[in-house]
């Protein structure tokens, strides 16, 4: 389902942080750009209903790859190949519009996953009832909360099932019993045969939900492989 061959990512950062920082260094030929190497030649696969976890501090790249594998950002060198319909929750909130209702929102949300207006009228219903904001959708998500936006993403990312879905965090946000009941619907997908990625610093859901680990640091593979290693691993890199 994803198989990843020499990946490596890298962006074009301002060296001066100011505007009168950086004339000086553009009249005198100075660099004002650098390159910063947030994934370094990573080689994994994953096969159709397995589940990796992803590992690493802050900065290690995790989010990053989630993009690629979402098709939000390219890579700089090497190939990702991804086969089926991805579900990323990987921003809280991302593509919602402020001023769009929670329903508005649903439908635009819905068909940026590719889900057409007739199968989104079929599904909304059960997208209400899964987020729990029936006296909410028709308000602008502006007024919403973090834990109300993360209810609606996932509501709506999780209609349909997804052959691979994708999770930064995002359960991180909200009250424990709604997680558990997106914990629930992730393991229900999983019997389905759905592959998981999921990126979270819990090693308690990594080794409930994971058969493997790649854990990263400063953008580097430093293991892939099953998960109690991988954990482990990571306690060395942190430690």
């Amino acid at each position: 389902m994803i198989k990843a061959e020499n990946l490596t990512k890298l962006y074009s950062l301002q060296k001066q942080r100011t505007f009168k920082e950086f004339l000086p260094a553009l009249f005198s030929g100075q660099s004002t750009k650098y390159l910063l190497s947030a994934l370094s030649h990573l080689n994994f696969e994953i096969k159709k209903g397995e589940s990796l976890g992803i590992l690493g501090r802050n900065g290690s790249g995790k989010s990053t790859l989630l993009k690629i594998i979402a098709g939000v950002t390219k890579p700089s060198d090497g190939r990702i190949t991804v086969s089926g319909r991805v579900a990323p929750l990987i921003e809280l909130g991302a593509g919602f519009h402020p001023e769009l209702t929670g329903k508005e929102n649903a439908y635009l949300n819905a068909s940026i996953l590719g889900i057409k207006r007739k199968e989104m009228d079929r599904l909304y219903k059960g997208i209400v009832d899964f987020s729990e904001l029936h006296d909410f959708m028709d308000q602008p998500v502006k007024h919403y909360s973090s834990g109300m936006y993360m209810r609606l993403a996932f509501s709506v990312a999780v209609a349909e099932k997804p052959d691979i879905l994708l999770v930064d965090e995002i359960l991180a946000v909200g009250d424990i019993r709604f997680q558990e009941k997106c914990l629930t619907r992730i393991k229900e997908f999983q019997k389905q045969g759905a592959t998981l990625v999921l990126v979270t610093h819990s090693s308690e859901q990594i080794e409930n939900y994971c058969h493997k680990v790649l854990v990263l640091d400063s953008g580097k593979q430093v293991y892939f492989g099953e998960t109690k290693e991988g954990i482990e691993k990571y306690r060395q890199t942190i430690s």
